[in-house]
C-alpha cells in the first residue's frame, strides 16, 4: 500500500513539473526566440511610447482618422465580448440602423455591426475606403494620397487562403500620422 502511494506521489511529481515548469518555459522561450513581437503582444510604439497593440482595437472617434468596427464592450479588454443580441433583437436592429443613419446606407456591414469579441483590430478594405473622403476633408489631403495609403495597407488572406483581405486600423492610423 504505501509502495503505491510513494510511487503515486512521484509520478504526480513528475508530470507537474513537467507539465507546470518544463514545458511552458519551453513553449515561451521558444516563443520569445522565433516570434519575439508575437510573444510580447504586438505592441505598437511611438518611439519610446506605448500607443498599442496591433491585435486589439482602439476607440478612434475624430473624423481624422479611420474608425474600427463598433465594440459592444466599448473597447475595454476586461469586459470584451458580443453583444448576445441575435437577429431578431429589437436593441440590436436599432443600434444598426443609429449606425446606418450615421454613417449613410452605403455604409459596409463591419461599420454598422459589432464583432464578436468587441476588440476586433481590423475592417474590411471596404469599410476603409468608405472612409477615406470623411479622413482626407478632416486633413485636408487629396484623397487619392489617403486611398494609397489604404491600399499600402491592406493585409491579405493568412497563409494567402485563410480569411478575407483586412486593415488593421491602428496601423493605418499610425501611417496616417507619418504623412
Amino acid at each position: 500500500m504505501l509502495k503505491e502511494i510513494l510511487i503515486s506521489v512521484r509520478a504526480i511529481l513528475v508530470l507537474t513539473l513537467l507539465t507546470c515548469v518544463i514545458y511552458p518555459l519551453a513553449v515561451t522561450g521558444l516563443a520569445q526566440a522565433f516570434f519575439p513581437a508575437q510573444a510580447n503582444g504586438s505592441l505598437v510604439k511611438n518611439g519610446d511610447q506605448l500607443v498599442g497593440s496591433s491585435l486589439l482595437a482602439q476607440k478612434f472617434t475624430t473624423p481624422r482618422y479611420f474608425w474600427p468596427r463598433p465594440s459592444a464592450a466599448d473597447y475595454a479588454t476586461v469586459a470584451s465580448g458580443a453583444s448576445n443580441q441575435g437577429f431578431t433583437s429589437k436593441k440590436l436592429a436599432d443600434a444598426v440602423n443609429e449606425r446606418r443613419t450615421a454613417l449613410g446606407t452605403a455604409a459596409p456591414a463591419d461599420l454598422l455591426t459589432t464583432s464578436g469579441s468587441g476588440l476586433d483590430p481590423h475592417i474590411s478594405p471596404e469599410a476603409a475606403r468608405f472612409q477615406i473622403a470623411r479622413v482626407a476633408a478632416a486633413r485636408n489631403l487629396p484623397p487619392e494620397k489617403i486611398s494609397g495609403l489604404v491600399e499600402k495597407s491592406l493585409e491579405p488572406p493568412q497563409f494567402g487562403f485563410l480569411g478575407q483581405a483586412r486593415v488593421n486600423v491602428l496601423l493605418l492610423n499610425r501611417a496616417l500620422d507619418r504623412l
